[in-house]
């Protein structure tokens, strides 16, 4: 049977169907239904009040929406049994307390547009909506232009009755300016959800961080919160302390002693950012990062791994910086309602504007790294040889030497250049003055090996769009589940040694004591697909002037692709090709303008191309290829590889070409024999290789297990080098 209560089957309907059971006949379909309201509420409120935290969260928002000066919290049992917050704000009037806990009732907007230029924390309506369907809410409010306070008890998003038999209208009581929220039993009616949190002390320390974090970004605001029933409060935050002394109060001297403060703006990306970091002296640990934006406190693993990759360079080896960053964004380019908890935002321009605020702070470490002080272990006098096995932390003697002074002695072994600014391997590559080569060449020697090109660009008044498309989100997380980890790491982390195959694409880079051969055109590959789905529908252009016959560059690939085939395989039509591409690229002119900043006109003209990144040209020798590809390479019937297949065909367009061997070198050419054209790609390529590309990279490439197979291979570990030189 597939299903039912049978004598054979006691368990009845939560016996499960064999995969070769077939369903009866005589089973009626099962019919599609709306969900009883009690229950889409309460899945609702699951998914926006996870933890007492989540609650706490949202009412210290509404009290700072209602201007309040003062925040007294106070919880029970980690805020399971008791959670409430008192403000003195502006108070609700007693008209709207009936309103107050149905859902999707708000004074913040009136229509979905305004989300575009939303200031406050609440918008939504959905808090204290989500709290009356697990909780015992009660709300006492008062007005400044009120005689009296008024109290309502809520169930269920409705005014509900105190005791049995009483009115549920509100009712009129002693009491002063503001609202106090209190929320009792937390989780009552989800015991699932009530037994899975641990321990109370647990949930008490996860209110003790929120209000903290909040308390340390409201300049003007007041913040206590204490347990029930104990006398002193936990934490206690005067309404005119500053940012300094609030943090000095809830993470301690030791971090308050070592801030340095930061700022940073760009209107190009519509930001501007300040905070305090500790500097090179301090370190724990875990990263501890208090990030809000727009004054919402959220959460960003981008924005958390970046500060980290800026603090690699000056911290040990397992130090993590303490940052408070206060980023305001114009709201037109944030996306604030992309999470139930609004735990996280999206905003538009994500790298560029991390990247000028980690360029700030990396900035301001370099001004006060001079005052670093190192921490090492010390012998005694006349004492042996260090133990191999150093005793632990609590029983090591501490000495301190200022960066002016002695400094600590280092391990040989770990000795490595990390210094960007020493010469590079591709310095040495060049002719030295009174050689046969130089003599022979005349002026020639003296040219620079690399240098950037000449390019002119124009700003745009295009306002970015931020994309919401299911399928570029869905490419976007298959490249973050194939990341490999440690690679990542390397490429965030590493120094660039220098270009060492221009034929075969290939460059050197030091990954801490370990030097690493890259294939630098696999890894521009990833890098601009990966490009391509975080800027995408925001792309610039390259544009032609006067515009280029599509039909004639597709015409001149297909006749170049068949002259390189052999046998029956060069029979094919030129002619049907090119049909068949220029037809399909002036149909989907329009998808690949909004979309591609590719410009094709109905004539068949092409008037621009994708750029993907400043102060690199793709070779245009190119075009005529990556224009046929686009036929049969492209999938234009599904939304998914469509853009999947285009941006890769792009992607590929955009790698740096192979170029001819250097004079001198085993398989090189001669000098009198490349192209003046040819020596001047090569030196904007290496520009570019160097100044652009593995920037880039350290900055934003998320490295994937593909590229790990065949794109890196380390060829020295400085430790296995050094025991081989001890052993000689």
């Amino acid at each position: 049977m597939a299903s039912g209560s049978t004598e054979d089957d006691p368990a009845g309907a939560g016996t499960k169907r064999k995969a070769d059971d077939s369903l009866s006949d005589s089973q009626p379909a099962k019919r599609i239904r709306a969900l009883d309201p009690d229950v889409v509420n309460k899945i609702a409120a699951g998914e926006i009040i996870v933890a007492p935290v989540h609650a706490l969260k949202e009412l210290i928002e509404n009290a700072v929406d209602a201007g309040s000066t003062s925040i007294e919290i106070l919880a029970k049992e980690g805020g399971l049994k008791l959670l409430q917050i008192t403000d003195n704000g502006c108070g609700i009037q007693k008209d709207d307390l009936v309103l107050l806990c149905e859902r999707h009732t708000t004074s913040k907007i009136t229509s979905f547009e305004d989300l575009t230029s939303i200031s406050t924390y609440g918008f939504r309506g959905e808090a204290l909506a989500s709290i009356s369907h697990i909780a015992h809410l009660t709300v006492t409010t008062k007005t400044k232009d009120s005689n009296l306070a008024w109290r309502a008890h809520y169930q269920d998003g409705r005014l509900a009755s105190p005791k049995p038999g009483q009115p549920a209208e509100p009712k009129g009581v002693a009491g002063r300016p503001g609202t106090q929220i209190t929320v009792a039993d937390l989780f009552y009616n989800v015991p699932t959800r009530r037994r899975a949190f641990r321990s109370p002390a647990d949930e008490f320390n996860k209110i003790i961080d929120m209000v903290g974090r909040y308390a340390i970004h409201c300049k003007g605001v007041g913040f206590t919160c204490k347990k029930a029933g104990e006398s002193s409060t936990s934490l206690s935050v005067q309404a005119h302390a500053t940012v300094n002394d609030r943090i000095r109060q809830i993470y301690g001297a030791s971090v308050a002693n070592e801030l340095i403060s930061f700022k940073a703006t760009d209107d190009r990306w519509g930001f501007q950012a300040d905070g305090l970091v500790t500097n090179a002296n301090y370190h724990i640990k875990k990263t501890t990062l208090l990030l809000f934006i727009n004054h919402r406190s959220v959460e960003s693993p981008v924005i958390k791994k970046a500060v980290e990759q800026t603090y690699s360079a000056y911290l040990p080896k397992g130090g993590h910086p303490f940052a408070y960053l206060n980023l305001e964004i114009d709201p037109a380019r944030v996306d604030v309602n992309v999470h139930p908890t609004k735990r996280e935002v999206h905003f538009l321009n994500e790298d560029e504007i991390v990247q000028a605020i980690c360029q700030e702070i990396e900035t301001k470490l370099s001004e006060v790294d001079a005052s670093r002080t190192f921490m090492t272990q010390t012998l005694l006098p006349g004492a042996g040889p260090l133990d191999p096995s150093p005793p632990p932390d609590s029983l090591k003697p501490q000495t301190s030497y200022a960066a002016s002074g002695r400094t600590p002695a280092k391990n040989p072994a770990s000795l490595v250049r990390t210094d960007t600014t020493e010469r590079k391997l591709t310095s040495m590559f060049t002719y030295t003055p009174g050689s046969s080569k130089a003599s022979k060449f005349g002026d020639r020697a003296d040219e620079p090996l690399s240098k950037p090109e000449n390019i002119e660009y124009q700003t745009s008044d295009k306002e970015p769009t931020l994309c919401r498309l299911r399928s570029v989100k869905a490419l976007r997380a298959e490249v973050r589940e194939k990341m490999h980890t440690e690679l990542t790491e390397i490429f965030s982390t590493h120094t660039f040694v220098g270009i060492v195959d221009e034929q075969r694409r290939l460059a050197a880079i030091q990954g801490g004591i370990k030097l690493y051969l890259i294939d630098y055109g696999h890894t521009c590959f990833e890098y601009f697909y990966q490009l391509g789905l975080t800027d995408f529908g925001n792309f610039g252009s390259i544009k032609f002037n006067p515009p280029l016959n599509v039909e004639e560059l597709v015409r001149m690939a297909a006749k170049t692709e068949r002259n390189g085939l052999e046998g029956t395989d060069r029979d094919f039509d030129v002619d049907r090709v090119v049909r068949k591409v220029v037809s399909r690229l002036i149909e989907r002119r329009e998808m690949l303008l909004e979309y591609f900043s590719f410009e094709v006109s109905a004539a068949g003209d092409l008037f621009s191309i994708p750029l993907l990144v400043k102060g690199y040209t793709p070779a245009l020798a190119k075009l005529p290829r990556f224009l046929l590809r686009l036929g049969p390479n492209v999938q234009w019937d599904e939304e998914q590889p469509c853009f999947e297949t285009f941006l890769r065909e792009l992607a590929t367009f955009y790698v740096p070409e192979q170029l001819p061997a250097i004079p001198g070198g085993e398989g090189g050419h001669r000098e009198e024999d490349i192209p003046e054209q040819v020596r001047g790609r090569r030196q904007h390529v290496r520009w570019a290789v160097e100044n652009i590309f593995f920037p880039a990279f350290k900055a934003r490439l998320v490295a994937t297990e593909g590229l790990m197979k065949g794109g890196v291979l380390e060829v020295a570990n400085l430790k296995g080098l050094y025991r081989v030189f001890e052993r000689c």
